[in-house]
Formats: structure tokens, C-alpha cells, sequence
């Protein structure tokens, strides 16, 4: 089995220049993979560190040490290290990300919204919208919403557009940070199903649910996050 995520020794830090240059340790020593059609959840109390992990992974925080190496375009690459165009192609092609929030773009509908990523990726925009539009169907987002702009939308609506975008694409790694978190129930069913078909599709995937039940339905395995406290080790 293809393992297309692999972190090594991973530390993290944040200085506080406002309060003399305090430094205030996040995480240390965090090492694990991901295997394809894995689905692997990140455990433990909230302000342990596990959106930095997954921040860290998709290159959004600076890391103080480690790997994170990512199989992309047929070779290995070290997103700890790469540079930002770099970083932009491996999430472009290898790296999904679904985020808590979804990033709303003014005067752009919904459909369009979901569609983008694939666009970008030299699909054909009727194909592409053909699919935005089967995603957000299947999450139960009013086909009369689809022409405006999230912005306008509900929390939970909006979630549905975010997770619409964040699965459209067959990245071979994806990370989901509580995407289930604005969810009705009905819905919370739904992202179970588009995970498992994820994982029965091969995709490595890497998550924060503090939903007890979705955690439940989708880990194949919980890495506890307290383990990589540098505070926890100091007490």
C-alpha cells in the first residue's frame, strides 16, 4: 500500500514579539504516516496543536524542524522545506485542504466556487461545473443558491460549498479540519459517505472531528496529539 504522507520529527513555535519574545512550543518530535485509503484522525484536547499540524502539512505555518514529505508528481517532496510556488503546485495537484471556514469571494456564485479547483486543472468548465453541481445536490444545498454568492449564506451553507470545493478534486492526500462542524445531521451523514468513498478510492486522508460520531464512522486509527506536547513533557 502507497503511503503519500509521511511527517518526521516536526516541531512548531510561535515567538510572541509583544510580550519580549516569549517563545510559546506548540508541538515536537510529531512523526506518523498516512497511508492511501487511510483515514487518520487527529485526537486530543482542544489548543493541543492539531489544526497547527494540519496548517503546518499544507504549508500555512513555517515548521522549526522536521519533514513532511508529500509524493507529488511522481517524486517525494519535503513541504517543510520547498518554496512557495512549489508548494502552490503540490497543492494544486497532490494536497487538498477543507478548511472550518470557507474563504468567500465576492460576487463569485457558489457553483463557480466549487468548481475553480477543477477548472484549474485543465478540466473543461462544463465538466466541471456538471460536477460542482452533483457535489452540492448530494449535500443538500438549495439548487436556488447556486448562482449567488456564499458570502451571503448561512454557516452551514457555506460549509457545504467548502466541502463541495474541497472534495471535487481526486488529490491523493487530503486534510479536513472539522469539516462536518456546521453540519445538521442529515448532512453529517452525507461527508461519512464522501469520506469512505475517498478512502475506497485510495486517497490518504488526515482529520480533526470533534464529532464523536463522525470520528467514530471514518478513523481507521486516532493519533493522540497530547503526545507531541512539549508542555505535557515539561510537566
Amino acid at each position: 500500500m502507497a503511503t503519500p504522507l509521511v511527517v518526521s520529527d516536526v516541531a512548531k513555535s510561535f515567538t510572541m514579539h509583544l510580550r519580549g519574545g516569549l517563545v510559546l512550543p506548540v508541538v515536537a518530535n510529531v512523526s506518523f504516516a498516512v497511508a492511501s485509503g487511510e483515514c487518520v484522525v487527529l485526537g486530543g484536547p482542544s489548543g493541543i496543536g492539531k489544526s497547527s499540524i494540519l496548517k503546518m502539512l499544507y504549508g500555512n505555518y513555517a515548521v522549526d524542524a522536521g519533514q513532511i514529505l508529500v509524493s507529488h508528481a511522481g517524486r517525494t517532496v519535503d513541504v517543510a522545506s520547498a518554496d512557495p510556488r512549489t508548494v502552490l503546485e503540490i497543492r494544486r495537484s497532490a494536497l487538498g485542504y477543507v478548511s472550518q471556514f470557507l474563504r468567500t469571494v465576492p460576487r463569485v456564485a457558489a457553483l463557480d466556487v466549487v468548481a475553480e479547483p477543477l477548472i484549474s486543472r485543465g478540466t473543461a468548465p462544463e465538466e466541471a461545473h456538471e460536477r460542482a453541481a452533483e457535489l452540492l445536490s448530494r449535500l443538500n444545498l438549495p439548487r436556488d443558491l447556486w448562482q449567488l454568492p456564499p458570502a451571503t449564506f448561512s454557516g452551514g451553507e457555506q460549509q457545504r460549498v467548502n466541502i463541495a470545493r474541497g472534495f471535487i478534486t481526486d488529490h491523493a492526500v487530503l486534510l479536513l479540519d472539522e469539516p462536518t462542524a456546521s453540519l445538521d445531521a442529515t448532512n453529517r451523514r452525507v461527508v461519512i459517505a464522501m469520506i469512505e468513498a475517498k478512502k475506497m478510492a485510495g486517497v490518504a486522508l488526515l482529520g480533526i472531528f470533534h464529532d464523536e460520531e463522525v470520528r467514530e464512522a471514518v478513523a481507521d486509527r486516532i493519533l493522540d496529539v497530547t503526545a507531541f506536547s512539549p508542555r505535557r513533557s515539561a510537566a
